[in-house]
């Protein structure tokens, strides 16, 4: 593939409010694949890294997403680029082309990985689902039993057991949500969090069906519609003037201070 073709399948994925370009450095780097460069809004890739066409439409939807997301936050990135938000805009793109036949999942193409993956499932994060059920069932038996003896059952996780009192509560809302132990115990820790019984459904239901956890984050963050890009530039817009408020009425504060000295 070359530039033109690259930038052609970017843009059939989703069309950015910048433009930007993409160029094949003819390398091959022993550190990265490709990368973003923001003042350029550049992608580059080292195609001398990829055996394949489809693993390096891969490492080009990876660029992509760093372009979107500066795109979102009106032309830059923050220092942290690998955000839940990136995680969310790069699964989501990979979802696109996969449904449109521009990338296969190169992780299925492994019959062993396959195999690995269905032990990893079933052996255990479902049994350590299980078992995080199992211990929230026995953690509110213990808090019921503490309650009639006139303890208190904070001191019991902490002295007792010896175990945090947020693992221990989030035990404890994972068996009473009734949540499936398929999930594993993390994602079921993020679903016990989600105090909305509706969106705690919807959560559960998107992980089910694949989705990663950090899709699932950003769509509860910003809902079930589209994100909004100005939305978000109005509300850092917002947090600035107050910020800069904040501390111009300091700096008089400090300054007038300084003067009495």
């Amino acid at each position: 593939m070359n530039n033109d073709q690259i930038k052609t399948l970017l843009l059939s994925l989703e069309e950015p409010p910048l433009d930007f370009t993409v160029v094949l450095s003819g390398k091959k780097s022993a550190k990265v694949n490709g990368l973003y460069k923001i003042e350029e809004r550049e992608i580059i890739l080292h195609n001398k890294n990829f055996t394949d066409d489809n693993l390096l439409i891969y490492t080009a939807i990876h660029e992509y997403a760093h372009h979107l997301q500066s795109c979102a936050h009106g032309g830059r990135i923050s220092v942290r680029s690998h955000t839940t938000e990136f995680w969310a805009r790069f699964h989501a793109l990979l979802e696109k082309a996969e449904a449109q036949g521009l990338y296969s999942n190169a992780y299925a193409s492994s019959d062993k990985l396959n195999e690995l993956t269905t032990v990893i499932r079933e052996k255990y994060m479902a049994q350590n689902g299980a078992l995080f059920i199992e211990l929230g069932q026995l953690l509110t038996q213990a808090h019921d039993l503490c309650g009639e003896a006139g303890l208190r059952f904070e001191d019991y996780i902490d002295r007792i057991l010896c175990l945090p009192r947020v693992t221990a509560k989030m035990a404890m809302k994972s068996s009473a949500f009734n949540l499936n132990p398929a999930l594993g115990s993390d994602n079921m820790r993020f679903l016990s969090g989600i105090s909305n019984p509706v969106e705690r459904h919807r959560a559960e239901s998107a992980l089910l069906a694949g989705k990663s956890p950090d899709t699932v984050k950003m769509t509860l963050r910003r809902g079930p519609g589209e994100e909004n890009p100005r939305g978000q530039l109005e509300k850092e817009k917002n947090r600035l003037i107050r910020t800069i408020d904040s501390l111009s009425s300091r700096l008089k504060e400090v300054e007038q201070k300084l003067a009495e000295i």
